[in-house]
């Protein structure tokens, strides 16, 4: 077993079509859309037709899209745009298994412009609690943030979407929120690109300022070959999510199956059923979940142990510790991710590997 890349929830590779569809705009139509002459309308018209195809995407309307360098970029200016746009007060509700981007943007609200946040606990399973939500809800409060769900509260939110998308639908309107975040490079674009819907009434104000791009929403020179690849990545997942989601979903389960049976202690993280179809996260008791992943390395089989914007902290997963797990258990964590590409007969292959890596490092955690 060898050569798997078991990491996609970190990046994914950039898809043959979005190279194919992005090249023209790296070479010959290398224009600034915002140039009055012809290779910069050239460059607005891809720009243009970029923004209208990851509004249908996400089912709302093109002057709704703000491109952005990523999805943390597009967490903070929803969080901090939405906050300081139109406050009708200075509080906020988030959980605390958001990602780094929405959790770093709220304290920063709180430490410099006096925002209150109230965190909502989450289950074992890393569900919210609707009445628990509805509960830290105030007259004053801002806006809310949670990782892609419903809201029918009356207050701006925020769902940060980007492990979501290419596995689940994430148009706005039925999701029934405010602002939602995605990123490229999780969908087979490249790094650097990402987009914001803000709907279109929202007071947003901007993180970056200058010349009033993106309809004054976020100022800079448009990444036309980057906003050219996004909408190709979005356009292929818009044709094949359905069956890849299936197909990894019945992957998933096998795996998960085959890891629990094949390696004593193994704890899936997170809800056993209602997880994306491409993830599964374990957690093995009495070993160091670095050194089962340079294990797992030495035998062909790139994971991690949790998300790469964290990369380089010691700290255990903060989503872990939220989830119950203590400090100790939270660091034996490895989390398995894959794109369409991974079959289940190469997922049930390194099943007996995790178990054989697992085993040899058992005892040998600090």
């Amino acid at each position: 077993m060898t050569g798997l890349y078991l990491d996609a929830a970190a990046t994914s590779a950039v898809r043959r079509e979005v190279l194919e569809a992005m090249w023209p705009y790296l070479t010959g139509d290398f224009g600034n859309p915002s140039s009055r002459h012809a290779v910069g309308e050239s460059a607005a018209r891809a720009l243009a037709d970029a923004r209208a195809t990851v509004a249908e995407w996400l089912g709302c309307r093109a002057s709704e899209i703000v491109f952005t360098s990523g999805g943390t970029e597009a967490d903070n200016l929803a969080i901090k745009g939405i906050a300081l746009g139109a406050p009708r007060g200075r509080h906020i509700v988030t959980t605390p298994i958001e990602h780094e981007a929405v959790l770093a943007s709220v304290d920063y609200l709180v430490r410099v412009h006096g925002f209150e946040a109230d965190v909502v606990p989450v289950g074992r399973d890393g569900w919210v609690s609707p009445s628990d939500f509805a509960a830290a809800l105030r007259p004053d409060t801002t806006l809310a943030s949670v990782m892609l769900a419903n809201n029918e509260h009356g207050v701006p939110f925020h769902t940060d979407a980007v492990q979501a998308a290419g596995w689940l639908p994430l148009h706005v309107r039925e999701l029934g929120v405010d602002a939602l975040s995605v990123s490229g490079h999780k969908i087979g674009a490249p790094k650097g690109i990402g987009a914001l819907f803000a709907r279109g009434r929202l007071a947003l104000e901007p993180v970056v300022h200058g010349g009033g791009q993106e309809r004054g929403r976020r100022s800079g020179t448009e990444n036309v070959a980057g906003a050219v690849a996004l909408a190709t990545a979005a356009r292929l997942s818009m044709r094949d999510r359905e069956a890849n989601a299936a197909c990894a979903s019945a992957a998933r389960d096998a795996f998960v199956s085959a890891v629990v049976a094949a390696t004593p202690g193994a704890q899936l993280t997170g809800h056993p059923s209602e997880r994306l179809p491409g993830t599964a996260s374990f957690v093995f008791p009495g070993t160091n979940g670095e050194t089962v992943l340079l294990e797992l390395e030495r035998r062909g089989i790139v994971s991690s142990s949790g998300s790469a914007c964290a990369a380089g902290s010691e700290d255990a997963s903060h989503v872990l510790l939220a989830l119950g797990y203590d400090e100790d258990v939270a660091r034996t964590a490895v989390r398995f991710s894959w794109g369409a590409e991974v079959s289940e007969a190469d997922l049930l292959a390194v099943a007996p590997a995790v178990a054989d890596a697992v085993r040899e490092v058992s005892g040998l955690a600090p």
